[in-house]
């Protein structure tokens, strides 16, 4: 089977395969009218094997970028113009999150509030996240993204 190169677009490589269908959801891919080809458990020398999004005509913010980053850290980011790799970049988290992960403290002002959540990243590695309001830290795999 063939794929088409991209003319203009994204393609989101080496992402783990157990994470593909988590990015595509985050990034709200079922509601787009983009061209869009997913291949998962692809061969890879780097990771064994992987998972591969390319979209066309479509080039991500850099909210959408970190969103990415909380699940599936370390992916390649691919911008094409004219069938050309223009930007690749190794996505990674800030070390700051703003608005985009839910506090898991109920009695955070966050939760009872109308306000941006606020997050330090306090370990990058294992994805550790603490609140600016109420200093609760939050591991990778308890984040509810919003």
């Amino acid at each position: 089977m063939q794929v088409a190169a991209l003319e203009n677009g994204t393609a989101i490589d080496h992402i783990p395969p157990e994470q593909l269908f988590k990015v595509a959801s985050l990034l709200g891919l079922d509601k787009t009218n983009n061209t869009i080809t997913i291949g998962n458990n692809l061969h890879s020398k780097k990771m064994g094997a992987k998972g591969l999004i390319k979209i066309e005509d479509k080039f991500f913010a850099e909210d959408e970028i970190n969103r990415i980053a909380l699940i599936a850290p370390n992916v390649i980011l691919n911008i094409i113009r004219d069938f050309e790799v223009v930007e690749k970049k190794t996505v990674t988290l800030p070390t700051e999150l703003i608005g985009l992960v839910k506090c898991n403290n109920p009695k955070c002002i966050t939760n009872n509030e109308p306000m941006l959540t606020y997050f330090y990243v306090t370990d990058m590695c294992i994805g550790t996240l603490k609140c600016r309001y109420c200093e609760r830290s939050t591991n990778k795999e308890d984040i509810h993204i919003l």
